[in-house]
């Protein structure tokens, strides 16, 4: 895996919001061989107004992970703000690859190699964790969860024609070549930017790719609001249809424009 990560010039984002109780726990968890390889890690935190960037802090002078950078942003930008902020540094500092997980440990950095050993030896644009491959419900998430990622999931699959068997896993990686040529920095900075990003990705022809991973819900607190969330999802498959036919055009979802600017 070493020699994989090596020739990719790699950061990793983890995005942050009071998750004083898990960051610790998701950096010592992430694989020797990423804190070796990877150029950068970044524990982007989004204004907490816990203790999440000290304990952060503490951590990397406890290890020594001299790659390890703590950002804490002095407004809250959001989380789809907050992933805009990482992948525009990613581009500026020329990287390959982000990959981008969730700092309420959620999602299983011990999967990051074979995330990035998808994107290389696939040569895919874009990989996701899918927890919806695997077995979600033995693995905690809750039922309400469960049946609206399935019937979100389908509808955004009838919609864009694709076959994905999750839209919305937070723990994601992608080719800095092929999100320089999206404009994502006209989505949301809230939850549902995740799925926009997917969307521009389908408009751009990119190649999309999955991994299987487990499912782990603990004690963290989710910030989202399941109801808010699911009718952005809704609006936003009704603004790539109307765009599609011409009803009504979205900047965001005009790629060929965003390609004629860069």
């Amino acid at each position: 895996m070493i020699s994989i990560v090596k020739i990719m010039k790699t950061m990793i984002l983890i995005v942050a919001y009071n998750a004083e109780k898990t960051i610790k726990q998701l950096l010592i968890r992430i694989p020797n061989d990423v804190w070796k390889t990877a150029k950068e890690i970044i524990v982007a935190d989004d204004c907490s107004k816990d203790k999440t960037y000290q304990i952060a802090l503490d951590y990397k002078k406890e290890y020594k992970r001299n790659n390890l950078r703590i950002v804490k942003h002095k407004v809250n930008k959001g989380y789809g703000g907050n992933q805009k902020w990482g992948y525009n540094y990613a581009i500026e500092k020329k990287y390959d690859v982000v990959v981008m997980i969730h700092g309420d440990a959620q999602y299983p950095p011990e999967f990051i190699p074979a995330m990035l050993d998808c994107i290389k030896k696939e040569k895919a644009d874009f990989v996701f964790g899918s927890r919806m491959a695997g077995h979600p419900l033995k693995g905690g998430m809750p039922i309400y969860k469960f049946i609206g990622n399935k019937f979100l999931t389908a509808l955004e699959n009838l919609v864009l024609g694709t076959n994905l068997s999750e839209f919305h896993s937070g723990f994601r990686g992608y080719s800095v070549k092929a999100l320089n040529e999206i404009p994502f920095n006209l989505n949301s900075d809230d939850f549902h930017f995740d799925s926009e990003i997917i969307i521009q990705l389908v408009i751009a022809k990119k190649k999309i790719s999955e991994i299987t991973i487990p499912t782990f819900y603990g004690k963290e607190k989710c910030h989202v609001n399941v109801i808010r969330y699911g009718l952005n999802i809704l609006k936003i498959l009704s603004q790539f249809l109307l765009n599609k036919y011409d009803l009504k055009k979205y900047e965001k979802f005009n790629i060929a424009s965003h390609n004629s600017k860069a």
